[in-house]
């Protein structure tokens, strides 16, 4: 008989999925799947120093604070995800290489070099299943009990990336279903000091995301990705003020997209 695999998190070690708001009232659901930077104690440091353990390549720096400020504000529901990016990408399709990236930016990852199938799965059925299992459960409530859900996927990015600078200061995504996301553009663009990314500097697509396109495109929920730079939320009074701006426009980017016969919201 094999000897059943080592567990790659101690019973000591957080839990996958970190949850605020559990009883929100509003129909925006939060969802940030590069919230925390934990890494395991079994993989050690994954041979990278501290310091690259607390840039943009472990995380999304800010996104967890504006995200819990957003939602008690909101009254709304907020899921995020406790390990880093590094141990496995919850934002990314199983089959994808960068789903467990060996190199990130111009940083390699020693350990997550040659990693056997068996190494691949611990990853997946600890960190990354229980994460989106909970997130499809908590929908699944939500529909079984007729309860309206907009989904907003929460991401922060990096001011420079590859040495190339980026002037954007939030970037609204979508896919395939831009009706929401292109409303939240207009008042972003609207409130007359931000450079708002259309689809900048990523967009939404079945290689590059997993949340928008599983938990929001294919149960048909309004939704939006935004995508927040690093440096403006990096400090809780750059946190708090995001969330009140986000505050103020998500409910209005919700009002006109009801208005324009695109509502009500599916539960």
């Amino acid at each position: 008989m094999d000897k059943p695999l080592a567990k790659l998190l101690a019973a000591d070690e957080p839990h996958p999925v970190m949850i605020a708001r559990p009883g929100g009232k509003s129909p925006f659901f939060l969802a940030a799947d590069h919230a925390g930077r934990v890494i395991p104690k079994s993989l050690g440091s994954l041979g990278l120093p501290d310091n690259e353990l607390v840039r943009h390549i472990a995380w999304d720096i800010g996104i967890e604070g504006t995200s819990r400020f957003l939602a008690d504000a909101l009254d709304a529901f907020f899921i995020g995800q406790t390990y880093s990016r590094l141990v496995i990408d919850c934002n990314r399709d199983l089959a994808v290489p960068t789903s467990i990236v060996e190199i990130s930016e111009h940083t390699e990852v020693p350990g997550n070099r040659q990693l056997s199938p068996a190494d691949r799965r611990k990853r997946q059925e600890e960190v990354f299943w229980p994460y989106h299992r909970r997130l499809a459960e908590e929908l699944d409530k939500r529909k079984a009990r007729g309860r309206a859900t907009i989904l907003i996927s929460m991401h922060s990015f990096t001011p420079v990336f590859k040495s190339i600078g980026r002037q954007w200061h939030v970037g609204v995504l979508y896919n395939r279903d831009p009706g929401y996301a292109r409303i939240l553009l207009d008042l972003l663009e609207c409130e007359g000091d931000l450079v708002v990314g259309d689809n900048e500097p990523y967009r939404v697509g079945d290689l590059t995301d997993y949340t928008i396109p599983v938990h929001g495109e294919r149960r048909g929920l309004p939704h939006v990705e935004i995508e927040i730079r690093q440096d403006l939320i990096a400090d809780e009074p750059g946190q708090r003020a995001w969330a009140a701006r986000l505050t103020r426009l998500l409910p209005e980017a919700l009002r006109r997209y009801e208005a324009r016969g695109q509502g009500p919201l599916p539960a």
